[in-house]
Order: structure tokens, then C-alpha cells, then sequence
């Protein structure tokens, strides 16, 4: 009776394990090699944490994060807000002044604000061309840098007149925020005590 009980345990464990290796060959889509590999990153991920990390990087984030806000576009609107009022301007509700009022309060935005990008960027034209004169747009073009508008057909190359040569930043004079700032603040609240 001891010796059916015995040999019930071992045809048992024996055949959770021959199911196991057919249902790991199954997933391995029958390659042996990748069954020995999975055994080996198993049992290396047990005895070596560092290792756990770089797969579980692999794998993905345990949580999702944010991507990251980059601060330089945030610290030149901020500029042009310090400089020139120009959000101030753009959020007001300018309705009820005469054009006169805005026309005057623009002027000055209007300084201050291309100072304020004279000082802090280098711009250069997309396509050196001017305005009207007729182009082609070649194959392969990045779309992020050349709009196609109008009647577009087929495949580039496409020819066609320039309505706005567009602008590239080739260099951007822009300092650090200090340490522990919130890079997304344009302008800080003003609290007069």
C-alpha cells in the first residue's frame, strides 16, 4: 500500500513536469534554446537584483509615467511674459477697449517681446526663399519642417508658390532655471504685503 501511494507521488510530479516542459515548448513555439534561456534569466533573476531591474525595465514600468515636460519652450514664454506682458495681452478679454487702447498696448508688446526673442534665440528660415516665389518640395521632405497646403495629389516632388518661409531655431540663449524651481511656472504669482 505504501509503495502505490509512493508511486502515485512520483507519476504525479513526473507528469505535472513533462506537462509543463510540453506547454513551455508549446510557448517556445518547439525551440529548446529559448526553454533553457528562460530557465536561466528565471533563476538569475532570483539570485541577482540588479539584474531583476534591468529586466523589468526591459519589460516596461511598473508605472506608467509622465513624459517629461521640456522646460526650454516654458522659460522662453515665461520670457517674452516678463519681458513683454505678451500672456497677459493674449488671456485678457480685449473687447471692450477701442483700437486705439490696443493698438497702443501692442506697440509696446510688440518691442518687448522681440527684444526678448532678438536676445534669447537665433532664428533662420526653413526654405530661403521668399515669399511668392515658386518651389519644389522634394521627396522625402519632413513634414515637421514643410506644410504642402492646397490641391495635393500623388507623390512628391511637388511644385509650388511659398506663402511663408517658416522658422527654425538654430540657436536658443537660454540659462538654466535655478535648482528646485518648477520649470513649468511662467511667471510666479505677485503678492504685495
Amino acid at each position: 500500500m505504501l509503495n502505490e501511494t509512493v508511486l502515485t507521488v512520483i507519476v504525479t510530479i513526473v507528469a505535472i513536469i513533462v506537462l509543463r516542459l510540453v506547454v513551455a515548448l508549446i510557448l517556445a513555439g518547439g525551440d529548446v534554446g529559448r526553454i533553457r534561456l528562460a530557465i536561466t534569466v528565471s533563476l538569475r533573476l532570483l539570485r541577482d537584483p540588479a539584474f531583476g531591474q534591468k529586466v523589468t525595465t526591459l519589460i516596461g514600468p511598473a508605472e506608467e509615467e509622465k513624459p517629461r515636460v521640456s522646460g526650454e519652450p516654458v522659460r522662453m514664454l515665461a520670457l517674452l511674459q516678463r519681458d513683454g506682458r505678451l500672456l497677459d495681452f493674449l488671456l485678457e478679454d480685449i473687447q471692450a477697449y477701442s483700437d486705439d487702447q490696443v493698438g497702443a498696448a501692442v506697440r509696446d508688446i510688440h518691442r518687448q517681446c522681440q527684444k526678448a526673442v532678438k536676445e534669447h534665440l537665433v532664428l533662420e528660415a526653413v526654405l530661403p526663399q521668399q515669399e511668392g516665389d515658386t518651389v519644389e518640395v522634394p521627396t522625402g521632405f519632413d513634414p515637421s519642417a514643410i506644410r504642402v497646403t492646397g490641391n495635393v495629389t500623388g507623390e512628391p516632388p511637388f511644385t509650388g508658390t511659398l506663402r511663408h518661409h517658416g522658422w527654425r531655431v538654430k540657436e536658443l540663449k537660454l540659462s538654466a532655471p535655478p535648482p528646485g524651481q518648477d520649470h513649468l511656472v511662467l511667471q510666479p504669482a505677485e503678492v504685495e504685503v
